[in-house]
């Protein structure tokens, strides 16, 4: 499954496009990635110029079947993802998932991390709010080929804090272009506030 998800959203390909040195993006994705005065590919880094319509791979798409783990329903791999937007019962179903990651967790305040301000993954300065890293992370480290852990990501509930993102610049670009904090009340009930942050995540995609 995973030659048929976007290195850069992480979510199944829509309008998938193939640069010149093989690899592969969403159109959106692809798009984001030439307004940089120097584009270069998100996972080899080398010169990107404009790609072509990866139409075999949306061939594959189209003929591979798979089934919501919601609601069961079967349909080609190339529907799901719009699928899981509208699917109340496969939304359930990813917050089934992360309450049994988070169910056994201590709710002591000293296990509650610091949600205000990060740490550079590249230099490990501290002390960043959100758009203070991402200002220094463009500022200093744009050009860093390292996967990083997005520390963002790991504060949050549902942040896996061992994932380590191939393209940090383009990943904080896209799923930190909002605060948390704009959104989600981190006082209210945690099952709410996963499932607000869950369908932000796949309207932004």
């Amino acid at each position: 499954m995973d030659r048929f998800m976007c290195p850069i959203c992480l979510e199944l390909f829509e309008d998938p496009v193939r640069v010149a040195c093989g690899h592969i993006f969403c159109m959106m994705c692809f798009e984001q990635c030439m307004t940089q005065r120097s584009p270069t590919c998100a996972v080899c880094r080398s010169r990107l110029s404009p790609g072509l319509k990866a139409s075999d791979l949306e061939k594959q798409m189209r003929e591979t079947n798979t089934s919501c783990k919601g609601c069961h329903s079967k349909m080609p791999l190339c529907n799901m993802r719009a699928h899981a937007l509208d699917c109340s019962q496969y939304q359930t179903y990813v917050m089934e998932g992360i309450k049994s990651v988070t169910k056994d967790k201590s709710p002591h305040a000293k296990d509650i991390p610091n949600r205000f301000t990060f740490i550079c993954p590249y230099c490990q300065e501290q002390n960043l709010d959100q758009e203070g890293l991402v200002d220094h992370c463009r500022k200093y480290h744009h050009s860093d080929p390292t996967a990083v852990v997005c520390p963002i990501c790991a504060s949050m509930p549902w942040g896996d804090p061992g994932y380590r993102s191939a393209n940090f610049m383009e990943h904080i670009h896209r799923r930190h272009r909002f605060s948390y904090d704009t959104f989600v009340d981190y006082d209210v009930d945690e099952d709410a506030m996963m499932r607000e942050a869950l369908v932000r995540s796949l309207m932004d995609n």
